[in-house]
């Protein structure tokens, strides 16, 4: 985003009392908001990494279960009940990988609700009822106050909304690539070894207690068709057409689950460090 896009910072002798007031108030939340937002973003990279872990670890206690009735045993064969009392093992650390992978998920979850949050709140609005002393607020308590001071540079050069058109395309990111994630998590928990297969999960349905109410404070979860909405890629705003999970998985095909997940197909790294440096830059703030 270029410095020519936003008109030139207005003379300090020019601005109304109210204005003067208004910026260093703008300023301070602007910084907060975004500070939040870089939080947000190493919070991410810290709960995404530990998912592929708990991710990797589930797939190899599953193909170690699927696998163990074939395998030769060697010196271990005249050990009485070695391949059950493993498969009882691997099963029990199997369920244990599951748990911590929702875990996981629901960590991101919670990154991208505050991140959205952060998101939201970059306005800032006059206090009402707080006497001669003008205060500010994220509240929207007056109709017509916009919370922009009508477009005025809030540092340099940027007004508000394009601090909110940064915001909303670094967000935008995240919010995507959780729908990823959950589509990936969803077939893996589903993974077993167990005849017949037990019933798979339904993308309808909710993977943690709270889940649904979370999504919906990201706009992730559609009113319409009451389920979370469809998994999409940057490139394409086309959500699939469906979600099927695979029975019995090759571990080719889980091979590619856990790459995707560690490519994060929907976030542009490169990217989002240029949006923080520029709001940095316009900010004066180092994130």
């Amino acid at each position: 985003m270029s410095v020519s896009q936003f008109p030139p910072p207005a003379s300090p002798a020019s601005l109304s009392s109210s204005m003067r007031l208004w910026r260093p108030a703008a300023q301070r939340n602007l910084r907060n908001q975004w500070s939040k937002l870089s939080n947000c973003r190493q919070q991410w990279i810290v709960a995404c990494s530990a998912g592929r872990s708990h991710a990797t670890s589930l797939v190899n206690s599953y193909l170690s279960q699927k696998y163990m009735p074939m395998m030769e045993l060697g010196v271990l064969s005249d050990m009485f009940d070695i391949k059950k009392k493993a498969l009882k093992k691997l099963f029990k650390q199997q369920s244990s990988y599951r748990i911590k992978l929702l875990s996981s998920y629901k960590e991101m979850v919670a990154v991208v609700v505050e991140m959205v949050y952060a998101s939201r709140s970059l306005r800032c609005y006059t206090k009402l009822g707080t006497g001669s002393l003008v205060q500010f607020s994220g509240s929207k308590e007056d109709s017509s106050d916009a919370g922009d001071c009508g477009g005025i540079p809030v540092f340099n050069f940027w007004n508000v909304s394009a601090f909110e058109k940064m915001a909303g395309e670094l967000v935008e990111m995240f919010k995507r690539e959780v729908m990823v994630k959950r589509l990936l998590i969803m077939e893996l928990i589903s993974l077993s070894t167990e005849v017949p297969q037990p019933v798979n999960n339904s993308w309808s349905d909710e993977l943690y207690h709270g889940e649904f109410d979370h999504l919906t404070k990201c706009s992730l979860y559609s009113m319409e068709v009451a389920e979370p909405v469809l998994p999409r890629v940057k490139e394409n705003n086309l959500g699939i057409s469906s979600i099927s999970q695979t029975n019995q998985p090759t571990a080719e095909i889980l091979q590619i689950y856990l790459t995707t997940w560690l490519a994060e197909v929907n976030i542009d790294t490169h990217r989002v460090d240029e949006i923080l440096a520029l709001v940095g830059e316009e900010t004066r703030v180092t994130f």
